[in-house]
Formats: structure tokens, C-alpha cells, sequence
């Protein structure tokens, strides 16, 4: 059963992409109709962002008091109306406005699957687990641009807004038939119930006395600030390329393909599997869980430099070639990221750990965007170079977190006392 569990929190991943990636591949022809810059389009970004990263705190927190169930099922149903509605959006202020509605609703989808994985698998499964549900995002963005841009061939842009936002409606039947916390559900054997029972069940002397320990608390641990770093260093970088890839390859003369669109998200999705599989196979070989999960994030942290290549050349299967090894790397150190809330910190502290992880990454992805759009807007007279200061960036950024994260995540007195977990 928690396999199950398991499919359809990687199918809510897949759809929540899909929705948000109709705009970034409509871009180029948006930008055409309504005559935006690369700065306009940051903006529109960065109106998703910000919602999105206000939500992964405090829907973290919302997860946390009103459980995975309830709370999953409102957020997919807000975004999913709001997808739908952006349809009737008329320029830029419209689509600013459904933007940042959209990314509150789906802001909910990474903290919700996490607490998820915490409640149904055993440590040992969790990092493939987590791999399960984050891949969603790497197939819903491959799929994404054969979906979108054929309807928008066919229809328009404004059925490729609303078709997409549909699907979200029928993945609620499936989810409000499957998922009850496994104490409750009626369809998990005895033998799997008593299984994840055991696994979750902790010493007396390791439970913390505040059930629902307060943020403050929270930051005061070096382990939150390193699960913090661990999305906000490399997140960005995945962000720029779900959210520019078009354009960017525009600019280097490359419009009009759909599978170099798509190859570097097929590469996330290969990734995510393989370090899942690859960490859970260290942990049940008897290597300790902080280095089954820090060896990911190290490859995570090395591949990504591969980015910075790509501004010496236009071929664009070279270029996808490029971004796909990166968004492979970046896969292992991410799903990784996913997986510590689970591994170092109670249930009662998972999502709002794993929220506030969230709306770092969120900052530094609005961070991000607005330099895209105005270095990018600043050198368009070298329309095939106008990002690569950018690119050289985001390929530095995600090695200096790979540093930061195996300094901050590491056994302290915290551990000791029971605040969070031992690695």
C-alpha cells in the first residue's frame, strides 16, 4: 500500500508541473502577442514565487496541524481552478495576478509529500520514497511541452492554460480513495501497518517535549539551516531552467524544437531514481544515513558546475546534452534535500522543516529571476551571450552549497538531547 501512496503522490508532482510550466513554454509567443521583455517576464516569474515561497512555510505548517490528507486535498483544488482561470487572462497585470494565486496553491505539493514519506515508509526506503514523488516533477516537465504546445497548436494559448488545469480533478478521486495515515487505513495489510510502526517508533529519552516545536526553535539548529541550504543553493538552478529554457534557447537561435525542451527533465527524472535507489541501497548495506545521503549531494554539487559549458556553444543537442547532465546532478543532490527533513527531525517538525526549506529556495529563486531578466534585457545586443553571467553563477552557487550542507549536517549536542535525529 504505501507503494501505492507512493504513485499518487508522484502523479499530484507530475500535474502540478504541467500547470505551472504552461507559461514558461508559452513565453516566447506570449512575448510576441503582449510585446513583454525578459524583465516582464521575470516579474510574472517572480509573482509565482513569491506566493509559492510564502506557502511552503506556512502550509508546511498548515500540513503539520490538519494532516497530509485534508490539507492536499484543498490546495489541488485551488490551484486547479486557478490553472483553469488563467485562460481569461487579458496582459500583463491579469497574469501577474493568476500567477501568484497559482503559486500559493502549489506551494502546498513538497511539504505535503514529505510529511507523506515520514508517515508511510521506513527510513531505509524513504530516499526512493521521496524520489517517487520529486520525479513527478521532472516527468510533468518533459511531458509538458508535447501537451501544452500541441494543444496551443491546435487551439490557442488560452485552452493550453485550462486543459492542463482539469487534471487535477480527476487525481482527487484517486487521492481521496487511497490516502488515510496508516493506523486508520482499511486497505493496509497487518504486516505492513506493524512494519511502519516499528520502524517509526523512537527511544522515550530521543521525543522532544514540545510536540510542534515553534520556528524559532527550529532556526536555532545548525541541521535546519542545513536542509535550508541544501534547497536554496540548488533549487534556483533548476527553477531557471524550467522557467527559461525557451527563452534561453531563443536567444541562441533554437526555437521550434520540443525534444531538447524535454531532454533535460527525462535526465531529472533518471536522476531522482538513481540516487534514491542508489542511498537506500548504502543505508541497508550498513553504511551510516549521513553519508548515505551526503555522497548524492557531493555528485549533486559537482555535476552542476556543468552548467557553465553551455555559453560556448549554440548546438542545441550539445546544449541539452549539457543541461540534462545538470539537471541529472542536481536530481541526486535535491532528492536528498527532500529526504533530511524525514531522516533528522520528529513527525511533528517534518513539513515545517521541510517548508521553510522551501521558501529559502523560494527567495533565492526570486533573487535569481530578477537578475535573469535584467542582465539578460542589459546585453541583448549579444543576444547569444546575453546570459551567461547568469549561467556562470548558477553553476558556482550549487558547489558552494554542497560545501555548506556537509558542515551544518553533521551529529551536535542537539542530536544528544533529542531535538533531532542522530545521521
Amino acid at each position: 500500500m504505501r507503494w501505492w501512496i507512493g504513485g499518487v503522490l508522484f502523479a499530484s508532482t507530475v500535474i502540478n508541473y504541467i500547470d505551472r510550466q504552461t507559461l514558461s513554454l508559452l513565453a516566447p509567443y506570449l512575448q510576441l502577442e503582449y510585446h513583454w521583455t525578459n524583465s516582464d517576464y521575470a516579474n510574472l516569474a517572480i509573482a509565482f514565487r513569491v506566493a509559492y515561497t510564502i506557502g511552503q512555510s506556512t502550509f508546511g505548517r498548515l500540513m503539520d496541524r490538519i494532516g497530509t490528507r485534508r490539507g492536499l486535498t484543498l490546495t489541488v483544488i485551488g490551484y486547479s481552478v486557478i490553472s483553469i482561470l488563467t485562460s481569461l487572462a487579458r496582459g500583463f497585470y491579469s497574469f501577474m495576478t493568476f500567477r501568484f494565486l497559482l503559486g500559493a496553491g502549489e506551494s502546498a505539493n513538497w511539504p505535503a509529500a514529505t510529511k507523506a514519506v515520514s508517515e508511510w515508509f521506513p527510513k531505509g526506503e524513504r530516499a526512493l520514497a521521496t524520489a517517487m514523488f520529486d520525479s513527478g516533477s521532472s516527468v510533468g516537465g518533459a511531458i509538458a511541452p508535447f501537451i501544452v504546445l500541441w494543444i496551443h497548436s491546435r487551439w490557442g494559448w488560452r485552452p493550453a492554460f485550462a486543459i492542463p488545469g482539469v487534471l487535477g480533478f480527476l487525481w482527487l478521486i484517486a487521492w481521496r480513495w487511497l490516502y488515510h495515515s496508516p493506523g486508520v487505513h482499511p486497505r493496509i495489510s497487518e504486516s505492513e501497518r506493524a512494519m511502519i510502526g516499528a520502524d517509526q517508533r523512537e527511544p522515550q529519552s530521543s521525543e522532544i517535549e514540545d510536540p510542534r516545536p515553534r520556528w524559532i526553535d527550529l532556526l536555532k539548529l545548525p541541521q535546519t539551516w542545513g536542509v535550508i541550504i541544501a534547497r536554496a543553493f540548488t533549487d534556483p538552478v533548476f527553477f531557471f531552467i524550467t522557467e527559461w529554457f525557451p527563452i534561453y534557447l531563443r536567444t541562441k537561435g533554437i526555437e521550434g524544437r520540443i525534444l531538447p525542451l524535454a531532454i533535460p527533465f527525462v535526465a531529472a527524472d533518471v536522476g531522482s531514481f538513481v540516487a534514491g535507489w542508489i542511498s537506500g541501497r548504502l543505508v541497508r548495506r550498513g553504511m551510516s544515513l549521513g553519508w548515505a545521503r551526503k555522497l548524492p549531494i557531493v555528485f549533486g554539487g559537482l555535476g552542476m558546475t556543468l552548467l557553465i559549458p553551455t555559453i560556448f556553444t549554440t548546438d542545441a543537442y550539445v546544449i541539452a546534452f549539457l543541461f540534462a547532465s545538470v539537471t541529472f546532478t542536481y536530481a541526486s543532490f535535491t532528492i536528498m534535500a527532500n529526504v533530511l527533513p524525514t531522516d533528522l527531525f520528529h513527525g511533528s517538525s517534518v513539513a515545517s522543516v521541510s517548508g521553510l526549506s522551501g521558501t529559502a529556495a523560494g527567495l533565492g529563486t526570486i533573487v535569481a529571476f530578477k537578475l535573469v531578466g535584467h542582465v539578460s534585457d542589459a546585453r541583448r545586443t549579444v543576444a547569444a551571450h546575453s546570459f551567461d553571467p547568469i549561467v556562470i553563477l548558477l553553476g558556482i552557487v550549487p558547489f558552494v552549497g554542497m560545501i555548506l550542507v556537509l558542515l551544518l549536517v553533521r551529529n551536535t549536542k542537539a542530536s544528544d538531547q533529542g531535538l533531532v535525529r542522530r545521521i
